[in-house]
């Protein structure tokens, strides 16, 4: 289709001299011979050429009005008084250009073509822009249903901004994948992504990993050593699992978030960063507000942007779609012929419950392709974990026989201890406790030390 030019230029004679250019050049052209004229007609126009001098209003408070109406069609300026005042302030105004008179008809055309390319590049980044939020794959992060178009979407908005993000999801449900989309949609994509695991830091360390401490701080301590948060200065930092962050380490957190500023363990020196936060987490908060094991004041400073990660139970649409995706991801890998999977093998994964979500559905597609003897999985190839222990029935309750409810509990947390080999955080985990909430329960049965 042609791109029309609407002309706003006082002389007649001029004002043809452009249009028979332009339409000899394969562009339509609307004429106007004031702003006031041209104003009425820019909604036909793909591009408008004014003069800066004009009867009235002037062409830069034309452009400047246009540009308040926030549309975003390109205008070059026409001057014949050659200042570079006049053209910074048509720039500044946002004019696309500029051609200072008098100019030769080959340089109109090349402006004019120039911007009208211009705008056709950014109409079509932002038409890709609107259709990844459509798209049921991006960075990795698979989903066709409702409820991850609204992520994706929640996604391209928070991205550029600074503002912290609390991602809410059951374990394998992709929180370090949705924070590194987030980190990588950022202005900040080109600087560090720390990532800190909170259970898998000992409590006496804690403090030592996040924010690094002086030389003699402590026992062994022969080096200074910086922190995750230094690390991570002008980039990223995910903490992993906060809900598990003691309370003392809460605190210091809290001033991070506040006033991006801490001391090093050892240190009267306060070093400040700009890091953006990104915490995430297995467990409902609130439940440890009402607890008392998780501060008030830090958990509204996590809680700028939340984003609910459904499990995948709950959008079971997005299991082909995932199936697949992973089928295409692994069996390359595996260097099995595997290349596809059946309808059939697709409806026995619809028909399983997903206790360890996306994560889990991974293991069983790469498990099955290994296994796989033919070039599709069938659903006879499906390799679900049916080793597990099935959960109870909703309504379903019962104990052992001859054991009472103190001894079942305590008898859960030795064995949790064991089979993490002491790691209280290690343990909690296993037992879908809190780090606090394991070791209250400890100081109750007498097993603390």
């Amino acid at each position: 289709m042609k791109k029309r030019v609407l002309i706003v230029e006082d002389e007649d004679k001029l004002r043809r001299i452009l249009e028979l250019q332009l339409v000899d050049s394969g562009f339509e052209v609307v004429k106007a011979s004031s702003a006031e004229e041209a104003l009425p007609l820019i909604d036909r126009a793909d591009l408008i050429l004014t003069d800066f001098k004009l009867p009235q209003m002037t062409g830069l408070e034309m452009l400047q009005l246009i540009r308040r109406s926030d549309t975003h069609l390109p205008v070059i300026v026409m001057t014949a008084f050659g200042t570079v005042e006049n053209a910074v302030d048509a720039m500044k105004a946002g004019a696309a250009d500029f051609l200072l008179k008098p100019f030769s008809l080959d340089q109109l055309i090349a402006v004019v073509s120039k911007a009208l390319e211009i705008r056709n590049l950014r109409e079509e980044n932002r038409e890709l822009k609107e259709e990844l939020g459509r798209k049921y794959r991006w960075d990795n992060i698979v989903g066709r249903s409702p409820a991850m178009q609204q992520i994706f979407a929640t996604i391209m908005r928070v991205a550029p901004s600074r503002a912290t993000v609390l991602l809410a999801g059951e374990s394998g449900t992709g929180k370090d994948l949705i924070a590194r989309a987030i980190h990588h949609h950022s202005p900040r994509k080109d600087r560090p992504f720390v990532k800190i695991n909170c259970t898998a830091l000992p409590e006496n360390l804690m403090e030592s990993e996040l924010f690094g401490y002086e030389k003699g701080a402590f026992t062994g301590a022969n080096i200074s050593k910086p922190g995750k948060f230094e690390q991570a200065d002008t980039g990223t930092v995910m903490l992993d699992e906060i809900g598990d962050v003691p309370a003392n380490i809460q605190i210091k957190l809290l001033r991070v978030l506040q006033e991006r500023e801490f001391e090093r363990l050892g240190s009267n020196k306060t070093t400040h960063i700009d890091v953006r936060v990104i915490a995430a987490t297995n467990r409902d908060l609130r439940v440890a507000l009402e607890e008392g094991t998780f501060r008030e004041d830090l958990y509204y400073r996590l809680n700028v942007v939340p984003i609910e990660i459904p499990p995948l139970r709950e959008r079971k649409t997005d299991i082909p779609y995932l199936a697949r995706h992973f089928v295409e991801k692994l069996a390359p890998e595996s260097g099995n012929m595997v290349h596809g999977i059946t309808d059939a093998a697709i409806d026995r994964l619809m028909e399983y419950s997903w206790p360890g979500n996306v994560r889990e559905l991974e293991n069983v597609i790469e498990r099955s392709i290994v296994m796989a003897s033919g070039d599709k999985l069938d659903a006879a190839e499906i390799r679900l974990d049916m080793n597990l222990r099935p959960r109870q029935a909703a309504g379903e309750l019962g104990l052992p026989e001859g054991m009472s409810l103190d001894a079942y509990e305590q008898e859960l947390i030795r064995n949790a201890l064991k089979q993490a080999n002491g790691n209280k955080s290690q343990a909690a985990r296993i037992l879908g406790l809190t780090r606090n909430a394991l070791r209250y329960r400890l100081t109750q049965i007498g097993i603390e030390s």
